[in-house]
């Protein structure tokens, strides 16, 4: 049998460092390190214990940029799926909708290995899905938690329009606070996508209020300056991240 190629080519470290001096030029923020994205391989741990969750942030910016830019990191899956078999050091949680069209790790271009994902109808966090996150940042060491909402958000449209099926009614009685504390002076219904949008944003910053309230382990880290809980927003028309203030 043809052996298998090494997992860490001297020309991927090679490529690996370029990119991390070509982001930090893109930002402009000389004395921040991010640790680049793996070409061929997932994430190491030194190279997830060596980043700040302002780094994590910042690197997830630089990978919606190249989303937006359509210039994709050609990641070596095959490798990175090798490489990650005896262990696993994502950088982040993230908490998205399961809105097909909002896939989180192909709009920030992140490869295998780096980053947990919980995708659940709407982004809210359910029991499960703390307890999920406290796994990723308490026991794994992922630094970010990352809450993802969406524009034209389906669930939040049934929310407002006080849909009813199944188990899906309980879910989005989750969602309805956020209606009654979005400010908006337009029109206050499912049709109007503006509105829609802006409930969206709520409801990230009320799932984020959520995962403060009730799980004391996330919290805890974050008071720790450990770990960051972070907001953003993905435009479905464009295909920006807007990442809240924290």
């Amino acid at each position: 049998m043809k052996p298998l190629p090494p997992i860490e080519p001297p020309r991927r470290t090679l490529l690996k460092q370029t990119f991390a001096v070509s982001a930090l030029a893109i930002s402009g923020l000389a004395g921040l390190s991010v640790t680049s994205v793996s070409f061929a391989a997932s994430l190491s741990k030194e190279q997830r214990d060596n980043m700040t969750p302002e780094s994590v942030i910042e690197h997830f910016k630089q990978g919606n940029l190249r989303f937006l830019e359509n210039r994709p990191v050609q990641h070596d899956y095959l490798a990175q799926k090798r490489s990650s078999l005896t262990g696993q050091y994502p950088m982040a949680v993230i908490l998205s909708c399961i809105d097909s069209r909002a896939p989180a790790e192909i709009i920030l271009d992140t490869g295998i290995g780096e980053t947990f994902n919980t995708r659940i109808a709407g982004n809210i966090s359910s029991r499960d899905v703390l307890a999920s996150m406290e796994f990723a940042c308490a026991v794994e060491g992922a630094k970010v938690v990352l809450v993802m909402g969406h524009t034209r958000c389906g669930a939040i449209r049934g929310a407002i329009e006080n849909a009813e099926l199944g188990n899906l009614t309980g879910l989005l009685e989750e969602i309805k606070p956020a209606i009654e504390k979005t400010q908006y002076s337009g029109e206050r219904k499912g049709s109007n996508y503006d509105f829609v949008d802006a409930v969206a944003k709520t409801n990230v910053e009320q799932t984020i209020d959520n995962i403060h309230k009730n799980s004391p382990v996330l919290k805890e880290l974050e008071d720790q300056q450990k770990i960051k809980i972070v907001g953003s927003l993905y435009h479905l028309d464009g295909g920006k991240v807007d990442f809240f203030a924290s």
